[in-house]
């Protein structure tokens, strides 16, 4: 495995920085509270708790690795604007967000919220930051306007959304670009200070994930009690991705912004090679191979709301820009994330930092 990331570079760039990370306590901001961590940063996390008790944050002890963990609503502007102001930090990661597609036709108003209007408070508070700062919007691949043609989308692509979900992240990238555009000019930087990058990931996978309505989690489920694992759309292609693949981009090119702060203030594509296609169904048989047992079938569900079947990326901008690439194929993404599930004698902390460990180097 080519390391294209490496701890050393990241320990140089983020030892000792503040780091204000949103949505800390959720899968990927776990994740990336781990690495970030394991680098030396002091982090203060803003998040509304965990979901469940059994989630990853609570299993690796998340409040332990936090400089100082805020357990408050991102739609809450005031109280965001206060904690970030007051901590002054080097670099925001904004996670925070209503993540989950079927959960976004359940609660729309609720998912465009968080995800479009909770975005603007976080870049507001930004303009009232004195020091430079470099902030990291994660939205997802799924911004783009999907036709569903196989065609990769690149950057520059029409936005939109079928789904509240996807719209929602993609009235986001409009909202940063917009924020980009009238108070983070790279072309003022030097009254303002602010480098602001959108970053939009493909379909991640990794241990510790336990949300609802996600491949990996309800195959773990319905291992764990003994039930054959349900697959209702086996046929959609996904760009799979392990989770450490866009948290070391997004640690890079924010890595990048500090040293060049009007060069890469702009949004990238983060995902897997447009070849490394698999569908639901050889995810599924993969895991259930690595983990060691299990079994599936595919069903029709009634009703079922518009999930798109198709999503692919174009990545080569960010590869061209600061030379990030995927360095693990989709196979190899789900047999980490099988192993990480299949292990019954380590700590989460312990599993998610040995892959860490493997992903950067020591």
């Amino acid at each position: 495995m080519e390391k294209v990331v490496t701890t050393e570079y990241l320990r140089s760039i983020f030892h000792g920085k503040r780091v204000f990370l949103t949505g800390h306590t959720g899968f990927k901001g776990s994740w990336m509270l781990q690495i970030l961590h394991s680098l030396g940063a002091q982090v203060k996390g803003y998040s509304l708790a965990p979901e469940k008790s059994g989630d990853l944050y609570n299993l690796i002890d998340g409040d332990s690795l936090c400089y100082s963990s805020v357990i408050a609503d991102i739609c809450d502007d005031s109280k965001l604007k206060t904690e970030i102001v007051r901590f002054e930090p080097h670099f925001i990661f904004h996670f925070a967000a209503q993540p989950l597609v079927r959960r976004g036709y359940s609660q729309p108003s609720y998912t465009f919220m968080v995800n479009a209007q909770g975005t603007a408070h976080v870049l507001d508070a930004m303009r009232s930051l004195v020091p430079p700062c470099v902030g990291m919007m994660i939205t997802t691949d799924k911004v783009y306007d999907n036709p569903e043609r196989g065609l990769p989308f690149k950057e520059d692509d029409k936005l939109g959304g079928y789904d509240p979900y996807s719209a929602s992240k993609a009235a986001a990238e409009i909202v940063i670009d917009s924020y980009r555009r009238s108070f983070f000019n790279p072309a003022d930087y030097s009254n303002h200070e602010k480098s602001i990058a959108a970053a939009r990931a493909g379909n991640v996978i990794g241990g510790g994930d336990f949300s609802d309505d996600r491949i990996v989690p309800d195959i773990v489920r319905s291992i764990s009690f003994g039930e054959t694992v349900g697959l209702r759309n086996p046929h959609s292609i996904r760009p799979w991705q392990h989770v450490l693949e866009p948290l070391g981009g997004y640690l890079l090119l924010a890595a990048k912004m500090s040293e060049s702060p009007t060069r890469f203030s702009t949004a990238y594509n983060m995902g897997p090679n447009p070849g490394d296609m698999l569908t639901v169904e050889e995810l599924t048989k993969i895991f259930i191979e690595c983990y060691g047992h299990g079994s599936y079938k595919s069903f029709a569900e009634e009703g079922a709301p518009h999930e798109a079947k198709l999503l692919l990326l174009d990545s080569s901008k960010v590869a061209e820009d600061i030379g990030w690439v995927p360095a693990l194929d989709a196979r190899t993404a789900i047999q980490w994330t099988a192993q990480w599930y299949a292990d019954k004698t380590s700590t989460a902390h312990e599993k998610c930092m040995a892959q860490i460990k493997r992903y950067f180097g020591e």
